[in-house]
């Protein structure tokens, strides 16, 4: 059994997580009624959501508190990348919505939810989110709130005394362990979300919508295939795609599956001390890109949007469908890293449209019956270039100052 382990433990994370997707798939055919097995997967994401408000207080303090001046972070040049890639990924969004126009068949079951009035709205609680009580920010996973917190208290622990620092980098090294343990559990994890979601969700449902998500996934995968790497490339020089492949497969695949940008929040961490990036920047753009980088949100709201209106009949030119994927960026910035965060934001947009609010609300609805697979791809764009983005800034900076950097840690060649 000691052996067993041992060779366990050699397999790649990646390997061993496509080892629990295969097993999960095989127990939810077999033995459908084993529903212990699905609380694996409820555990696992509930010991990442758990872990990552306190890593990114820590974590955002200790880099502030211990960062020197004169360092240089690139925060300015990930905020444009974060910008640029949910813009375009509006922009590709309508313009597939033209292309391939889909009608709706809508369903009810959302009346009860309440989505935001205006973009005044959505920036409005953004704003608010910022200056949340710290405590409550902690519990309710504001990361806005959390990382203003943690960027006041570092600052003013700049002027601490070194054992302070120290003790506070102790802090730090100790929960980047426990996220290390718990990650070391996705491949179980995994293997009972996939269990859950094939016995409790099945996919015939989804067989009525197969077009609508065919244009869903397919604006994700240009996206992320796509335009992600010409943007890299730009920035870069180099070849982007082993970059690309690398946080798609060990960082897309957990966010896949666990639905939520908050959840792969430590799994994205480890993924930038692995690729070898700057501590002080990506403590603080991971979770901000969890929070604004919303790509995935964005192709959702401008989708749904469309084939609203193309299912009502109403005309619409291209320019006033640009405009909406200019709102959808916007709007895409407010959404929740929870799963079907930004489905509450579709009547927003429908609204540019003069759509009834009762007819929007049944978009929502059908949003949730697809939003296994939906959700499930939003995700896993908006979470990995979280990543993406942090180090393409890093590496672009390196290369403006004409620094040697060793690409290997990034697959580079």
């Amino acid at each position: 059994m000691k052996n067993l382990f041992a060779k366990w433990n050699q397999l790649s994370l990646v390997k061993r997580i496509i080892i629990g997707i295969i097993v999960g798939l095989i127990l939810a055919l077999i033995v459908p009624n084993m529903s212990g097995i699905s609380i694996l997967g409820s555990l696992f994401v509930g010991a990442l959501k758990a872990v990552a408000p306190i890593l990114v207080l820590f974590l955002v303090m200790h880099a502030i508190a211990a960062h020197k001046s004169g360092t240089k972070t690139n925060m300015k040049s990930i905020l444009g990348l974060y910008g640029i890639g949910t813009l375009l990924a509006g922009v590709v969004a309508v313009a597939a919505s033209f292309m391939f126009p889909v009608t709706l068949t809508l369903t009810t079951g959302a009346e009860n939810l309440s989505p935001p009035e205006g973009i005044l709205e959505v920036l409005q609680t953004l704003l608010f989110n910022v200056v949340a009580n710290p405590i409550d920010a902690l519990i309710s996973a504001n990361y806005l709130g959390i990382l203003m917190w943690a960027v006041v208290l570092g600052l003013a622990l700049k002027q601490a005394n070194q054992n302070t620092k120290d003790v506070l980098g102790s802090f730090s090294d100790a929960i980047t362990k426990v996220v290390q343990w718990i990650i070391n559990l996705a491949p179980i994890g995994i293997m009972g979300l996939v269990f859950d979601a094939i016995v409790t969700t099945g996919f015939s449902a989804l067989k009525v919508y197969g077009e609508l998500i065919l244009i869903l996934v397919g604006c994700m995968l240009f996206i992320a295939l796509v335009m992600n790497p010409l943007i890299v490339y730009i920035y870069t020089r180099k070849n982007p795609y082993p970059l690309v492949f690398m946080v798609l497969r060990e960082s897309g695949i957990t966010a896949f599956f666990t639905r939520s940008s908050a959840a792969n929040i430590p799994v994205n961490m480890k993924l930038a001390e692995k690729l070898g990036l700057d501590e002080d920047t990506y403590a603080v753009s991971i979770p901000l890109g969890a929070t604004i980088n919303m790509a995935g949100a964005a192709v959702t709201i401008s989708v749904l949007t469309l084939a609203t209106v193309h299912t009502l009949g109403i005309e619409v030119d291209f320019m006033t469908a640009l405009l909406l994927s200019v709102v959808a960026a916007v709007s895409a910035a407010g959404a929740s890293g929870v799963p079907g965060g930004s489905l509450l934001l579709i009547p927003l947009a429908c609204a540019l449209f003069g759509v009834p609010n009762d007819i929007a609300m049944q978009v929502v609805g059908v949003g949730f019956i697809i939003g296994v697979i939906q959700d499930s791809c939003e995700t896993a764009l908006n979470s990995s270039s979280d990543v993406l983005f942090t180090a393409t800034a890093e590496y672009a900076q390196e290369r403006k100052e004409g620094k040697p950097v060793s690409m290997k840690s990034w697959g580079f060649k």
